[in-house]
């Protein structure tokens, strides 16, 4: 049995056993989405490269996970096509994305226009989007299954910025800016 399948096996059952542990919750999964979503976070493109391809998806369930040493999480749910990618891979990018850069999460979320087409550029060989607001490599520590998704905990190993940007904010499911 390889890692990845060892990997799927656990997280399998691991939902199973969160599924049975689930206590009757008077709202329903679209109420609990809803409700997370009046939580105002960025937007970020996780990148992923298996087999010479690379991968990427638009997220917002990111955030920084230590300090020293510099580490990250990602969340992403467990159908998502990039999800095997990363689980495949030793390592994943995070491109924190400004809000000039509204196509670039369109289209990593599956809205794509015919006339767009984002561009990566690479970091100790690997593929980030060219010109975020930060671009961080890292290198894949540890994968936690959290109900339909898994958290990705990745070690900091590259890290590039810009200054002087505004994020791209997402908000109660649409694009919102900072004011000022």
């Amino acid at each position: 049995m390889t890692v990845a399948n060892l990997q799927r096996t656990i997280l399998g059952e691991m939902v199973k056993i969160m599924q049975a542990n689930q206590t009757d919750v008077d709202f329903t999964p679209l109420e609990f989405r809803k409700a997370m979503g009046k939580f105002a976070t960025g937007v970020v493109v996780i990148s992923s490269c298996h087999d010479g391809q690379t991968h990427a998806m638009t997220a917002n369930a990111f955030m920084s996970g230590s300090l020293e040493p510099a580490m990250v999480l990602v969340s992403v749910g467990n159908s998502a096509a990039s999800h095997e990618k990363i689980n495949l891979g030793e390592h994943f990018g995070i491109s924190i994305l400004h809000e000039d850069q509204i196509q670039v999460s369109h289209h990593f979320a599956g809205k794509h226009d015919e006339h767009f087409k984002p561009e990566f550029e690479y970091i100790a060989d690997f593929p980030v989007i060219k010109n975020a607001a930060v671009q961080v490599v890292t290198k894949l520590q540890f994968s936690y299954p959290c109900g339909d998704h898994t958290l990705f905990v990745g070690l900091v190993t590259h890290l590039q910025q810009q200054d002087g940007l505004k994020p791209l904010v997402f908000h109660s499911g649409k694009y919102a800016q900072i004011a000022g």
